[in-house]
């Protein structure tokens, strides 16, 4: 499994990444990160993967191809659990969330690719 999260800081603020990771898995609320419109994200995933077999509510398999993933939210991030799925469909959920000004943390790096990390 590789595991994709998501989420957006309030302006003017920025938190350990990790320590932030850290908290979102055990699903508490973290302060400084926004409210996120879980619904419409789920529906433009809907959307983008629609040729995909929707599994249930949040997990899609590619029935053509390789790969499945599991969508798991809290109000405030996203996280994607990607099983056997190719590089270029994980680019294309990051890019997806890249549109709800959402960037990309990766905890297997870890490393959180946004401008404060430059």
């Amino acid at each position: 499994m590789y595991e994709l999260l998501f989420w957006r800081y309030l302006d003017e603020i920025y938190l350990n990444n990790q320590e932030v990771y850290e908290a979102l898995l055990e699903k508490k609320e973290v302060e400084g990160l926004e409210i996120l419109p879980i619904q419409l994200i789920l529906n433009r995933i809907s959307s983008v993967f629609s040729e995909w077999e929707k599994v249930d509510e949040n997990s899609w398999q590619n029935n053509t191809g390789k790969g499945a993933f599991q969508v798991i939210n809290t109000p405030q991030s996203i996280k994607i659990d990607c099983y056997g799925t190719e590089g270029k469909t994980m680019n294309k959920l990051v890019d997806l969330l890249e549109e709800f000004k959402c960037p990309l943390y990766d905890p297997q790096v870890p490393e959180r690719y946004d401008e404060m990390s430059d």
